[in-house]
């Protein structure tokens, strides 16, 4: 492997419409692509007004999101935070996540250490209505 690994995150395929989802949002997994063995790094772009297409949380892994561009809000279990350009949310492995974007969209990146099948899609009446 080598020591460094540098690629585009506009050039990593957008994953969503494989799955329905890209009337919702765009989600590039980079991962792979930057030969990553112990870290997972993520883009995603939701739509004005649309939400995450589910909630999820993890067995181990923490992560950590960064906004980008945009704003709207993000649930964690119960509560709902807003978010804005530069926010940094660290959320613990247990916590119920999911994304709301405001009027401009909600770009976002997703880091944290990859654990093989570590994820749980939760059902959640939040995303259960994901908007437009």
């Amino acid at each position: 492997m080598a020591t460094f690994t540098l690629v585009n995150m506009a050039e990593i395929d957008d994953v969503a419409p494989g799955y329905g989802l890209g009337h919702a949002w765009e989600a590039r997994m980079a991962r792979i692509a930057l030969e990553a063995e112990q870290t997972g790094l993520a883009f995603y772009r939701l739509r004005p007004g649309s939400r995450s297409p589910f909630a999820h949380r993890h067995a181990d892994a923490e992560e950590i999101y960064v906004v980008l561009r945009g704003s709207g809000e993000v649930k964690l279990d119960d509560e709902l935070r807003e978010v804005r350009p530069l926010d940094a949310v660290r959320v613990s492995a247990s916590v119920v996540r999911a994304f709301e974007a405001g009027p401009d969209g909600l770009d976002f990146i997703a880091l944290g250490p990859h654990y093989d099948d570590d994820g749980e899609l939760v059902e959640d009446r939040w995303t259960d209505d994901p908007r437009p």
